[in-house]
């Protein structure tokens, strides 16, 4: 009878275990993160899984802290300040969302947040930054992490340069990676309703082509439930902008904005994985407070 009762414990471990999903986000910056914030929640709340988050800058730029230079004190807008202050504030900052969020383990790499620019090159070329420790350092979280997926921001034309670096480091780090299984890495970004998708692939990096026979991967943040329909899960992308206080030109712009987190398919995963994230989706968007 007691081998009977380990055999069903272990079965139901098990069970846990595969609807228990190990995620790793890639980001630049902090705030980064408000791109897809219900999904990290929901994935740790909901079903129970595992976050961890890779940050690769200092964070010392993003100089646009109005009411946050009250907040805190000093004239956030200043780059003198800004730089000597912000990689303290903005790291409490992320850590204080990666409470709302779940994150269990922060990887801090530390490069410069040297200026707003679209060219990638010099960050990917090591110029800007030291791209092998960035490589290397991904590298051994993906060996010690034994993640099922890698979440990063759409490395798309328009984006910030760290963004574009972090996201294409990242795919490259899951191309590396030697274990048993690869994660399967997604690009997300909010969107709201009536988007028309565009990205296919950044020009001059073919690891980053999406595969056009996947589906876009989306959660819809602000269905309503509850009393008068008056909750939806809007609330916890704002909880999470919320903990970005220096930021508070850009977060006061971005609150309770966003219909959508979408999750595009890099091709470089394998058409046969395509299943893995919509079995993934499907349980994110029938947990909790689902329309079910």
């Amino acid at each position: 009878m007691k081998n009977i009762y380990l055999l069903a414990f272990l079965i139901i471990s098990l069970s846990t275990f595969a609807q228990s999903p190990r995620i790793l986000i890639v980001t630049a910056h902090p705030d980064d993160e408000t791109m897809f914030p219900v999904t990290i929640f929901k994935i740790t709340h909901e079903l129970k899984g595992s976050a961890d988050l890779a940050l690769i800058t200092d964070a010392s730029g993003g100089y646009n802290g109005l009411v946050a230079s009250s907040y805190y004190g000093m004239n956030l807008v200043d780059s003198v300040v800004g730089r000597k202050h912000l990689p303290l504030i903005r790291k409490k900052e992320i850590l204080a969302a990666g409470d709302v969020l779940g994150i269990g383990n922060f990887f801090f790499l530390d490069q410069r947040d040297d200026y707003y620019n679209k060219n990638e090159k010099p960050y990917l070329e090591g110029r800007n930054w030291n791209i092998k420790f960035v490589e290397s350092r991904l590298d051994e979280i993906l060996e010690r992490g034994n993640y099922d997926f890698v979440f990063c921001l759409i490395p798309s034309e328009s984006q910030h340069a760290h963004h574009k670096t972090a996201s294409i480091s990242a795919i490259r780090a899951v191309q590396r990676y030697k274990g048993a299984k690869k994660p399967i890495i997604l690009g997300g970004q909010a969107q709201n309703k009536g988007y028309t998708p565009g990205f296919t692939r950044l020009d001059g990096y073919p690891e980053t082509a999406v595969n056009l026979t996947a589906p876009i991967f989306e959660f819809d943040r602000t269905y309503g439930f509850g009393e008068d329909k008056k909750h939806s899960y809007m609330i916890v992308a704002d909880w999470v902008k919320a903990c970005h206080k220096s930021q508070s030109g850009d977060m006061n712009q971005a609150m309770h904005r966003g219909d959508l987190e979408t999750f595009i398919y890099f091709d470089m995963n394998g058409a046969a994985r395509i299943g893995e994230v919509k079995e993934l989706f499907d349980k994110i968007n029938n947990s909790g407070f689902s329309k079910k």
